[in-house]
């Protein structure tokens, strides 16, 4: 069993925490695998450049507004899988972005699920947003059947620049 870190957040098998700079090494196994990025990244995979980029960005993003895409974790070992949660989202008034990216290892064990729904009924609690969008790769329909799940309705196709790609987009109302 690993050490026990702290966390802010839980849902039933992940703990959230933040994104500090001894957790970089896990930004780096997350962002620097091409399973992960080939539908987030237009080249396929980020540069160790970019996932500092990235990194930093996560990190700026929670000193200024309170918001990231948080590392999460696996309660029972303390084992980091992945991230989820809000980004601002400045086309919509009162609306916040959400996403998750998760190692390959875990695929298949619902654990997108279980974090973005946690994730939402944080948005809620807090009374963060109005509503939340999301998108997902035109090829990524693992997304796609996740967001039907959580309840999001398909708007529109938006222009999405990491990918140069149009990304199937939806909305859910959270307040």
């Amino acid at each position: 069993m690993g050490r026990k870190r702290c966390y802010f957040m839980e849902s039933k098998r992940l703990g959230f925490s933040f994104w500090r700079e001894e957790e970089y090494s896990n930004a780096l196994k997350l962002w620097g695998d091409a399973q992960v990025t080939r539908l987030i990244h237009a080249k396929g995979q980020m540069s160790t450049e970019e996932v500092r980029n990235r990194f930093d960005k996560e990190c700026t993003l929670q000193s200024q507004v309170g918001l990231q895409y948080w590392p999460v974790y696996m309660k029972e070992t303390d084992e980091f899988v992945g991230c989820c949660g809000l980004h601002p989202y400045e086309r919509t008034p009162d609306t916040l972005e959400i996403g998750a990216h998760f190692l390959p290892h875990v695929w298949g064990m619902g654990l997108a699920f279980e974090a973005s729904e946690q994730v939402i009924r944080y948005c809620q609690q807090h009374q963060l947003a109005k509503q939340l969008f999301a998108g997902h790769h035109p090829e990524n329909q693992a997304s796609a059947r996740v967001l039907a799940k959580l309840g999001f309705t398909y708007s529109h196709d938006e222009f999405y620049s990491p990918t140069g790609l149009m990304h199937p987009s939806y909305n859910k109302k959270v307040l």
